[in-house]
This record gives structure tokens, C-alpha cells and sequence, in this order.
């Protein structure tokens, strides 16, 4: 009984376009099966070679030199993240030195250097002077009117007359008294402008300190000139306890010794 063996679909081919299969002989190997072999071992020869060389087998110089390349590559790379996050943390410090110093500075306009605020101190400072300028004229007009009162005191023999410039100087010692008060309302005013002024250098300071404290703001700080020309750059005002640049009194005696 003949056995039908079945067809495979490139022997269709080759019947198909009138063409016939080569005749393989019995245990012979024909001359495409042994291209297709030889292409099959060429291509696992390449794969193998790809992870390790066989003896006989060279490696490009191009390939190998990249492999030892790639550790001190890695290396870079890696040096190179580690400067990124060293500059990352730098600049985040920066960042918050930065909007801490914008609080401190909206505190300071809310607080003091808005038009209200500063109008107040203008307006205690201004009154410490009228005060103290409106009390002086006082006391001096009071002064002058017991020079006079005493002076006719000494002339009048009259007991009404000596009684009536008594009580005059009575009045005007009192006068000088009210206007001594000017003290107290200044020491006030004067009170509230250093309370504004501690809260500025408070906050001033603190500024300082975000950004490294006085000494580094030191660096940075320009140079102060003295612009003052004549008679002005020789007074410095008056002296108070620990300024330096004052004359003494001895110092002024000393010149006419």
C-alpha cells in the first residue's frame, strides 16, 4: 500500500512556479540544507560571541576600549550627581535665607515703615520739639519776669507794693514749675519713638543673622565718607557717655594754659 507523505508548503512553492525541489539522494545533504546549516552556525557563533570569545575568535579594539571605559564613565557620572545634590542643597538654603528675609521685611513695612506707622514717629518727634521749644520760652519769660519783680522789689518801701510783687514771683515761680512738665510728655513721646526703632533694629538684626551675622554683612558694607566741609566737619554735636571724637573740657582749658 503506497504511503502519501505530505507536502510542505516550500515544495508547493516550487511546483507551483513549474519549478521541481532538488533531488536529495538517500542519506546525501543537499547544497541548500547545508547553506542553511552553515547560515544557522554563523548566526550561534555570533550570538556566543557576543558574551565571551572562543580561541581563535578577536574582539574589535573599538568594543573593548568602551568596556574598559565604562567603570571610570560610571565613576564621572557619579561624581557628577553627588556635585548636583551638594549644589541642590546650596541653592535650597539660599531659597529659604531668601524668602526668610522677605517675612522679615514685610513685617517691617507692615509694622513700621508703612505711611502711618512713620507719620506717628514723625509726629512724636515733632512734638517733642514744640514742646520742649514752647516750655523753654516759658520758663525763660518766667525767668525774666522774676528778675524784674525782684529788682523793684529791692526799691519799693510800700508793704502793698513789696506784697503784690511778691505774689507776682509766686505766680511766675509757678509758671516755670507747669512748664517743667514738658519733661514728662517728652520722656513719653520719646518712649514710643524707641520702641519703633527697637522693633526695626530687631528685625534688622535678624535679617543680618540669616545671612551670616553682622561680621559677614561687614564685607559688604560700603565705605562711609565723611562729605562734611568747614566748620560742620569739626563739630560732631554733643557728646554722649562712650562716643569718642569729643573735645573735653580739660582739652579746651589746656589751650589756654
Amino acid at each position: 500500500m503506497p504511503v502519501h507523505r505530505k507536502r510542505f508548503r516550500i515544495e508547493e512553492a516550487f511546483s507551483g512556479a513549474g519549478m521541481s525541489m532538488p533531488a536529495v539522494a538517500e542519506g546525501d545533504i543537499g547544497p541548500m540544507h547545508r547553506e542553511i546549516m552553515t547560515e544557522l552556525r554563523a548566526i550561534r557563533a555570533q550570538m556566543a560571541g557576543a558574551g565571551s570569545s572562543t580561541p581563535g575568535e578577536t574582539i574589535d579594539p573599538s568594543v573593548l576600549r568602551e568596556v574598559e571605559a565604562a567603570p571610570a564613565l560610571l565613576e564621572t557620572y557619579r561624581a557628577q550627581i553627588e556635585q548636583c545634590a551638594k549644589l541642590k542643597v546650596e541653592l535650597d538654603l539660599i531659597c529659604d535665607a531668601i524668602n526668610r528675609t522677605k517675612r522679615e521685611i514685610a513685617v517691617l513695612h507692615g509694622k513700621s515703615f508703612n505711611g502711618e506707622e512713620m507719620a506717628k514717629v514723625n509726629g512724636e518727634l515733632g512734638a517733642v520739639v514744640g514742646g520742649t521749644e514752647q516750655a523753654t520760652q516759658q520758663i525763660l519769660e518766667a525767668a525774666e519776669s522774676i528778675d524784674q519783680a525782684a529788682t523793684a522789689l529791692s526799691k519799693v518801701t510800700s508793704i502793698d507794693q513789696q506784697k503784690i510783687l511778691g505774689e507776682e514771683i509766686q505766680e511766675r515761680v509757678v509758671s516755670i514749675f507747669e512748664a517743667c512738665n514738658f519733661q514728662d510728655l517728652t520722656g513719653q513721646r520719646i518712649s514710643k519713638v524707641m520702641t519703633t526703632m527697637k522693633f526695626i533694629e530687631n528685625h534688622i538684626t535678624i535679617m543680618m543673622d540669616i545671612w551670616g551675622g553682622v561680621d559677614a554683612i561687614k564685607a559688604h558694607a560700603p565705605l562711609i565718607l565723611n562729605t562734611r566741609e568747614g566748620d560742620a566737619k569739626l563739630l560732631n554735636g554733643p557728646k554722649t557717655e562712650g562716643d569718642i571724637g569729643h573735645a573735653s573740657q580739660d582739652d579746651i582749658d589746656a589751650l589756654f594754659d
